[in-house]
């Protein structure tokens, strides 16, 4: 299949690519799957109360059961007295499971979202950056005539340093390369640009899963 590359004076190309990443089978309960497990995982549970079992304190009972005319009452320890422990207070992050996530599911939701941007054509590929770009303002006119002011930027690493200090103050765009964007990154930005280096790499790196797959598939042991 062909992708449309562009350059910064608005020259259109073809960039030949393989179907496997960028017009692979959409599957949107993976998506919605590896999405929930992520933010799960990256949420802070940093807040933690202490309950009864972790006050430090006299464990006897404040006055007798029976006789008093009062309620019923063990130590101070309960809920309901002042310095006792919180009733199904937040706990820490010790006390939430990670969910686990396996390296195979992440990689099959990125190519889904990849397929899904590509056909609805949020996906942008830019001929490789050859010169720098210092100016906020610059950068700023490039997204505003690619359409692109929600934008994740996935660069290969020469490209990126030509280009990091004019996208720093810009909202709304996160510039990145392969190695440091999820799947939660391709489904809050609108766009998703890429250079054609970093269209290969995407390839090299997430073809292979797909040929993998289709052995166990249609190859068992």
């Amino acid at each position: 299949m062909k992708l449309e590359k562009i350059n910064l004076n608005g020259e259109k190309r073809p960039l030949e690519v393989g179907e496997k990443v960028f017009a692979a089978k959409i599957n949107n309960q993976l998506i919605s799957s590896v999405i929930y497990r992520q933010n799960a995982n990256f949420k802070g549970r940093k807040a933690k109360t202490k309950q009864k079992n972790e006050i430090i304190g006299s464990t006897s009972k404040i006055y007798a059961q029976k006789g008093t005319g009062n309620a019923r009452h063990a130590s101070r320890k309960a809920p309901i007295f002042v310095g006792g422990g919180v009733a199904h207070g937040p706990k820490g992050e010790s006390k939430y499971k990670v969910r686990k996530l396996n390296k195979s599911e992440k990689k099959l939701s990125v190519i889904s979202i990849l397929t899904i941007k590509n056909k609805s054509k949020d996906l942008i590929v830019l001929d490789d950056f050859d010169k720098d770009v210092f100016k906020t303002k610059e950068m700023s006119r490039i997204l505003k005539k690619l359409d692109a002011d929600n934008s994740l930027m996935i660069f290969d690493k020469n490209s990126r340093n030509k280009i990091m200090r004019s996208v720093k103050n810009i909202p709304n765009v996160k510039l990145t390369d392969i190695n440091h964007f999820s799947s939660f990154d391709l489904i809050k930005y609108k766009k998703i640009i890429l250079t054609e280096t970093s269209v290969k790499e995407i390839e090299k790196r997430y073809s292979w899963l797909i040929r993998f797959i289709y052995m166990i598939k249609y190859y068992p042991r």
